[in-house]
């Protein structure tokens, strides 16, 4: 979609005025307003629906529109309502109705449209409406109202009553007052000059007009409307500036809901108000958010892609969603509290739920789901109220009207018919007075198990559950059905094989189907509430009344810890940042210290006395606690000691803290008392006590550890001491700061500005933030109404940008420097009650809020732009500072758990090129040997010279020059971006190339010498990107024009370029040219018109002016166009080309087109004369060739004339389909022979008299995503997104054949051992799943096999060739015959993480105790390698090692690949590389089951291979960094020739050669000898 970047003038591109593409109802005019001086059209009526614009103009057609924001030029009809709709697509292909109307009086919302009042005009619009830009952000509207995510703007109507100047789309936030300027870091720019209101001189844009943007900022109007606003407040750029990441908890209403996923990956569970699904392999969450209460019951349709869920609270309410996308699919409330049990039918039609109504009797509904997929549509079937109990009700799996239900002494059967719901007890007899748990086979909590005949309504048979019999030596009671201890039940799964029971005794038990025997058990800490086994039967799922969440592996009979949680409100925390620990502190009386990246509870400390405060050492593995009754205890972790022990408080401990420098700690309590500790001692002995005569929660410590501030001596006073002695500073009396309150005012909390230490911030109880000085006490700021609860904890990030607080069950984020008011904050909401404590991480990289769990937020505030100017700001990161150390040649490691690792992040990526560590001239390993493809996405990127039969052309930032007589290649490198365009001499010695710059700076223009292909010069002038180079006839002068940003032309000399002179146009420029008769003229053509330019020379001096200092508009009669290309004729004309596929002839002296006809239907890009004939080359694909002699025959008059309506007859005389848009052409003189470059990534050879075209270079268009060589290095295979496979022969590096699958990408690609063409395949993995196989011989696909269900991300030939083995996404590895196509076995080992890698080598497996001639392994992105020993032949494969590496919690998306190969000179070594603790390559020893070895990295590596010989080891970076590692002494070379992050390189078979790939540019290197190439850098 680049042809709607940067923005889509919709009027223009529907041809509005036409009302072929658009339509319009009733009253519709135009007319010219005065203020604007330019038509616009008029929409009046007295009905708002009867008159309006409609675009487009039929149902069945899209605009197809992708720009984020919508931009609308209007002003209301003072007096009158008016209406606008927009219909959006959704990814779901759902259309989703937008409008707004200051006729509407408030929001509403359905799951189809959203309807907003426009409440800047309340009612009928004023008299002295003005002018307006309205903004709408689609992409959020959508995300925050329907959690849908935007595709498209489908189409627009614009009722009565309105003026409408224009409308457009784009992905700019665009500033209306702004008409000049480059486009911001943050997406920012200003307003095309097209969509503009005029201001006069000396004027100011908002005198004049208004400029409404939503979501609104700066009001305090409702946010569900459309309303004025102040400029967008920096909190507010980043979009969310929180995201919640992890949640530590499980359960809060109940903790008998958890449910597996239909494919056994994933548990589902409620975590008060949230509903979390959990990979179970990489503990990965995702989150259903939107309950305002907890979450009380859970159920599954029984393919899991409709999940219900229930909240508790007097109105409960009911929500359905879509599992799998996460949207909230309807949502409906019923009158009933403590809603207890809910059930879907498998189908999904039929949804139950069981409750109270108002007077506490037992309410159960009925739902009918049939459509709530399709429209949200949810309807009541049936309703019932009874008195008996019901502890769980299921939909029975026979018949969607049938349902059953248990609870205290009673078992009922339901049935819904004819719209009412009736249900039938089942005969209890003697044991109608028990208590029934569950559904399954009717346990109970006296431990019987009941089975029920369902047709005759009665107990079929009844088993009592007894635990284990003690044995006595001296005594021994036999137990009988009625005698003995049972075991209490509280839930029960059956399984085709067995069940399982979770009883009160705290013991998971699987049984056999008749209950002989208990064959396998798992004791928990708790009564076990829950168990549910998955549907494959291989685990089973328990969840404890503690709040414990596992499974149990029923094959390893291993069990699996997913969630441990507190069973009270979590009361406090603190992070320990250097290992990433978190202790908390809550009212279940335990003290808990938690793995924040594993989210896995480390230790548990249990005291009778009831822990209130914690604090983390900042740089020990130390902690301290207070408890209720006053004592301060410190623990030592690592040895889990108790260092010591204080009693000095009276109250309970309700303030902790440590000095940011470790050396004091400080407690409070609620009875008055700060105590001081010499933390510096292991026994923390106390240095003074200080008593006061209250002081609440509310303790905190200067940055630089001089200050401390608490709240006393009474609740008015915040107190600042000394932080050594306690002696007191300085007291601020709160009560008095506001004399207009009518209440006192008294403080709640406190806390410092980390930065800014002579800011302390006071949270009161009349619900303000005040800034005190902590020099003077003076008030230097405050805001009010923070929350609408009081504010009950508050934090300032490390750079005080950012300020967190919290009210109640909201987090806030605030811009630290703004007047903090609704226009500077964001809220987040996901607790359901109040937040007891929020802060922000060590490394400032998240948040952590508590309260009724905790909950871990990724802060997204700090870009890499943003923090490269530090000067005067000293941060801390919660651990010991380290000196960053100055690039070097290799860096060394980089410490990246603080918030250092951005400012080294900035660094590295500033000085990309110069961090590199090249090797010197004529020590290269390895030499660039030839480059596949072209770059499609330039312009003007391929030149020609016939007579000297060279050609260069641009692929990623390398200028390739080819000989086309000898097929040999050179390589110009020296750029660090993709190459936009080209040109060459006329003598073709030099050549000229440009390319974008890099984060920010200017775009480098580098000047070659053909013959010996150095760079004799460069220049960097224009601020955005080169729009087009060219040389002049007598090859003097040199021009260069930059694009859209920077639209200026600017003239160089050919012998010094030098820049001569220079002039800058009103629009974008989209090509140039010398004139080939005048050397002093020229032209530039763009969106304004065209420019006809001089050369002045005076001496040495020379000006370039446009000539009569006028812009010339495109003829009328062409419409509203854009001048796209220009090429000039030999006698004085100049042929222009539009956007609409017209061309225009000028007159040069007199600067008047006087002739115009339509060459194509699409937009021409290119033009090109030689003599009598004109090229076309357009985005319709047709290239064209005209004759155009009649043309001379024209005398220029005053108006101009179409070329056949003047008898003037210009002939089409020949024209060829290529394969995409024409982007570069070069011909020979007499336009016989040429060259021709595509979007396709193709470059082809036209030869006009023989009619025929050849593909000279052929890329790919899109990603590449493997390049493999075949094992005689005759071929080479590469395979890409659009779904070919491409066979390539070597060393010509000609493509040999094309194997082409519509609709699908190709995810990887592999040969056959076999080295005879005549049995050579070549296997591609796809992302339907398919495998296909093809035979070079026959150029045709052999075999299409289907062994996945998802993406084939993996494949290979096993080493003998037996089978194929193929890995999806899903983690699946499957072993196919390439003979018959079957499935021979699936290997679930790594199911649930994608497969990265897959190789097989010969190997005899003796040596590792296990039979097998090859061995085989896998890497999967959840940091996992096996490898296996396997005999194919004798069906044997099995495991013979696995290999997990560790590594911290990531934070991009996604991580680094997991990479894994064989040392190919030693197979019983695997080299391993991927997202750990540090940045490296392991050597992993088969034989001594250990890591032998390791190589440090300085970036995550993306792609690795190894070569046969010479130990040398190829990564790729996503730094665009190809790294060349000796692996026997770690010595090193960097090369930085690709301009985009690398994915893939592969050594050929013999080692020789060196295939690496960037997005769709393919390197072939040469790899040189060895004997002395890594002398100088190692790693």
């Amino acid at each position: 979609m680049g042809w709607q970047h940067p923005y889509v003038n919709i009027f223009k591109h529907v041809r509005v005025e036409d009302w072929k593409r658009s339509a319009k109802e009733g009253d519709v005019s135009t007319y010219t307003d005065k203020r604007l001086k330019c038509s616009v059209f008029r929409i009046r009526g007295p009905v708002p629906a009867n008159s309006y614009i409609l675009v487009p103009k039929n149902s069945n057609q899209s605009l197809g529109l992708t720009g984020r924001y919508f931009y609308l030029l209007f002003r209301p009809t003072p007096g009158k309502y008016f209406v606008v709709h927009l219909d959006v697509s959704v990814e779901e292909g759902l259309v989703v109705r937008i409008s707004f109307s200051n006729m509407f009086k408030e929001f509403k919302s359905t799951a189809t449209w959203l309807q907003f009042p426009f409440l800047c005009l309340v009612g009928p619009a004023p008299t002295l409406v003005r002018w307006t830009c309205l903004m709408l952000d689609l992409q959020y509207t959508l995300s925050v109202y329907l959690n849908r995510c935007y595709s498209q703007l489908k189409s627009i109507k614009l009722c009565a009553n309105m003026a409408v100047k224009n409308m457009f789309t784009s992905d700019l936030l665009l500033d209306p007052a702004k008409l000049m300027g480059l486009a911001s870091s943050q997406g920012t720019g200003p307003i095309p000059r097209d969509m503009s209101y005029p201001v006069p001189k000396g004027g100011s844009w908002h005198d004049l007009y208004d400029y409404i943007r939503f979501p609104s900022e700066g009001t305090k109007l409702p946010f569900d409307s459309i309303q004025k606003g102040n400029p967008r407040p920096e909190s507010s750029k980043y979009n969310p500036i929180l995201r919640l990441n992890r949640i530590i908890g499980f359960g809060g209403a109940t903790t008998k809901c958890a449910l597996w996923s239909k494919s056994g990956d994933a548990v589902v569970y409620p975590c008060h108000a949230i509903i979390v699904s959990m990979k179970i392999s990489s503990n990965q969450q995702r989150f259903f958010i939107g309950h305002t209460d907890k979450v009380s019951a859970l159920a599954f349709n029984g393919n899991t892609t409709l999940l219900a869920s229930a909240q508790t609270g007097n109105h409960s309410v009911v929500r359905v969603w879509n599992y799998h996308k996460g949207n909230c699919l309807a949502m409906f409330r019923i009158h009933a509290h403590s809603l207890s049990s809910l059930s879907f039918s498998y189908g999904g039609g039929i949804l139950c739920g069981v409750g109270k109504d108002s007077h506490s009797k037992t309410m159960v509904v009925v739902w009918n789901t049939m459509n709530v997929s399709k429209a949200g549509e949810v309807t009541i079937l049936a309703k019932a109220h009874t008195d008996v109990d019901i502890h769980t009700m299921k939909v029975a799996f026979f018949d969607d009207t049938r349902m059953v239900s248990c609870g205290r002494d009673n078992i009922r059967l339901w049935r819904v018919r004819n719209g009412t719901l009736r249900s039938c007890p089942v005969n209890l007899g003697e044991y109608h007075s028990l208590d029934f748990t569950d559904i399954t086979i009717f346990p109970s909590r006296s431990g019987y198990i009941f089975e029920i005949d369902y047709s005759r309504v009665v107990v079929r048979n009844v088993r009592r559950l007894l635990p284990a019999q003690p044995q006595h030596a001296n005594h021994r009671e036999k137990w009988t059905f009625n005698t003995g201890p049972s075991i209490a039940i509280n839930s029960i799964s059956v399984s085709s094989s067995f069940c399982a029971t979770g009883s009160e005794d705290g013991f998971l038990r699987l049984w056999p189907l008749d209950f002989s025997a208990v064959f396998l058990e798992a004791e928990h800490e708790g009564p076990v509430s829950l168990v549910s086994v998955s549907s494959d039967s291989l685990q089973v799922l328990a969840a404890t009344s503690t709040g414990n969440l596992g499974f149990l592996d029923v094959s390893s009979r291993g069990y699996n810890t997913l969630m441990r949680s507190h069973t009270d409100t979590v009361l406090g925390f603190s992070v320990d940042g250097i290992r990433h620990h978190l202790t908390t502190a809550s009212s279940d009386g335990t003290v808990r210290i938690w793995n924040m990246d594993s989210l896995h509870q480390l230790y548990d400390f249990v005291s009778e006395d009831s822990p209130c405060s914690v604090a983390f050492h900042p740089s020990e593995q130390v902690f301290s606690c207070g408890f209720s009754s006053g004592i301060v205890r410190v623990f030592d972790i690592s040895s889990a000691k108790l260092l010591a022990e204080h009693k000095y408080h009276r109250g309970e401990v309700v303030g902790l803290a440590f000095s940011p420098d470790g050396e004091f700690m400080y407690s409070a309590d609620s009875q008055g008392s700060v105590a001081l500790y010499n933390a510096s001692e292991e026994d923390h002995n106390v240095i003074r006590v200080v008593c006061t005569e209250r002081a609440p929660d509310a303790l905190a410590v200067s940055s630089d550890s001089r200050c401390l501030a608490f709240i006393g001596p009474s609740e008015y006073i915040v107190t600042i001491a000394d932080s050594q002695s306690l002696d007191e500073l300085l007291h601020v009396d709160v009560s008095i700061l506001d004399v207009q309150s009518p209440r006192l005012d008294s403080a709640l909390r406190v806390c410092f500005s980390p930065a800014s230490t002579e800011h302390l911030l006071v949270a009161t109880s009349a619900n303000k933030i005040l800034w005190v000085s902590t020099k003077t006490g003076r008030l230097l700021r405050e805001v009010s109404k923070v929350h609408k609860h009081q504010c009950s904890s508050l934090a300032v990030s490390e750079d005080s940008r950012f300020l967190l607080t919290a009210g109640h069950n909201a987090v806030k984020v605030w811009e630290y420097n703004m007047q903090l008011d609704i226009n500077s904050q964001v809220m987040f909401i996901g607790h359901s009650q109040p937040i007891r404590q929020v802060s922000f991480t060590p490394d400032q990289l998240g948040v952590v809020s508590v309260g009724d769990a905790v909950f871990l937020w990724d802060f997204l505030a700090h870009p890499v732009d943003s923090l490269t100017d530090m000067s005067g700001v000293q941060l801390s990161s919660g651990m010991p500072r380290q000196t960053a150390p100055l690039p070097s040649s290799p860096p060394p490691p980089l410490d990246i758990s603080s918030l250092d690792r951005f400012v080294c992040y900035a660094v590295l990526m500033f000085s990309l090129i110069q961090a590199a560590v090249a090797p010197q001239p004529g020590e290269e390993g390895i030499k660039l040997k030839a480059v596949i493809g072209y770059n499609g996405n330039g312009r003007g990127n391929v030149v020609w010279s016939p007579d000297q039969g060279l050609m260069a052309y641009s692929c990623g930032c390398v200028v390739v020059v080819e000989y086309l007589h000898t097929g040999s290649q050179r390589h110009l490198q020296g750029h660090s971006e993709e190459i936009s365009c080209l040109a060459v001499t006329n003598d073709a010695q030099t050549v000229a190339s440009a390319a974008g710059g890099n984060n920010g700076s200017r775009s480098l223009i580098c000047i070659w010498d053909v013959q010996n292909g150095t760079c004799r010069n460069t220049i960097s002038y224009h601020r955005g990107a080169v729009q087009c180079l060219t040389f002049s006839r007598d090859d003097r002068f040199f021009l260069s024009a930059g694009d859209f940003s920077d639209p200026e032309v600017a003239l160089w000399s050919s012998k010094t370029f030098q820049l001569l002179s220079s002039v800058s146009v009103s629009g974008p420029i989209h090509d140039a040219a010398f004139s080939p008769s005048a050397a002093s003229q020229l032209a530039c053509v763009g969106s304004q018109g065209a420019y006809f330019c001089l050369i002045n020379t005076h001496g040495l001096d020379v000006d370039l002016k446009v000539k009569d200092h006028r812009l010339v508009k495109a003829p009328a009669e062409v419409g509203d166009v854009e001048l796209t290309a220009l090429c000039y004729h030999m006698d004085s004309f100049l042929f222009t080309a539009t956007n609409r596929g017209h061309v225009c002839v000028w007159d040069i002296n007199t600067q008047r087109c006087f002739m115009t006809w339509e060459a194509d239907e699409g937009e021409i890009g290119v033009l090109l004369c030689r003599g009598n004939c004109l090229l076309t080359g357009s985005n319709t694909r047709w290239l064209r060739l005209w004759e155009v002699e009649a043309v001379q025959g024209v005398k220029p008059q005053e108006k101009v004339c179409n070329g056949e309506d003047s008898g003037t007859v210009v002939v089409l005389e020949q024209e060829i389909m290529l394969d995409g848009t024409t982007v570069s052409a070069a011909f020979d003189n007499t336009m016989d022979m040429g060259i021709v470059g595509t979007t396709a990534g193709t470059v082809w050879y036209i030869n006009w008299p023989d009619n025929s075209s050849i593909r000279l270079i052929s890329g790919h268009k899109t990603k590449v995503n493997d390049v493999v060589f075949s094992s005689d290095e005759r071929h080479f295979a590469t395979c890409s997104e659009d779904g070919s496979v491409r066979v390539w022969s070597a060393p010509s590096n000609e493509l040999v054949v094309q194997f082409q699958v519509l609709n699908q990408g190709c995810g990887c690609v592999c040969w056959s051992p076999s080295s005879s063409k005549e049995r050579s395949c070549v296997a591609a993995g796809y992302s339907d799943g398919t495998l296909r196989i093809f035979r070079l011989s026959s150029s045709e696909m052999e075999m299409k096999l289907h062994p996945h269900q998802v993406a084939v991300t993996a494949i290979q030939y096993s080493a003998n060739g037996h089978v194929i083995l193929s890995a999806g996404k899903n983690g699946l590895v499957a072993v196919s015959s390439p003979m018959n196509g079957g499935t021979m076995r699936v290997i679930r080992d790594h199911k649930g993480a994608p497969i990265t890698t897959i190789q097989c080598v010969h190997e005899q497996c003796k040596n590792f105790g296990l039979d097998g001639n090859e061995m085989w392994l896998a890497a999967s992105s959840d940091r996992r390698v096996s490898v296996w020993a396997a005999d194919w032949l004798k069906d044997k494969c099995d495991l013979l090692d696995w290999l997990t590496f560790p590594a911290p919690a990531y934070f991009g998306v996604p991580p680094p690949p997991s990479l894994a190969a064989f040392c190919p000179a030693d197979p019983s070594l695997v080299v391993y590389t991927g997202y750990g603790v540090e940045k490296e390559l392991s050597f992993y020893c088969l034989a001594k089951k250990q890591i032998i070895k390791k190589i440090a990295l300085p970036d995550w590596a993306t792609c690795l291979s190894l070569s046969c010989k010479s130990q040398l080891i190829a990564v790729g970076s996503k730094e665009r960094v190809l790294k060349l590692i000796k692996s026997t002494s770690g010595r090193f070379q960097d090369f930085v020739q690709h301009s985009d992050s690398l994915q893939t390189c592969r050594f050929s078979p013999s080692g020789t050669l060196l295939f690496t790939v960037a997005y769709n540019e393919i390197f072939l290197w040469e790899v040189q000898g060895l004997t002395s190439v890594f002398e100088t850098q190692t790693l």
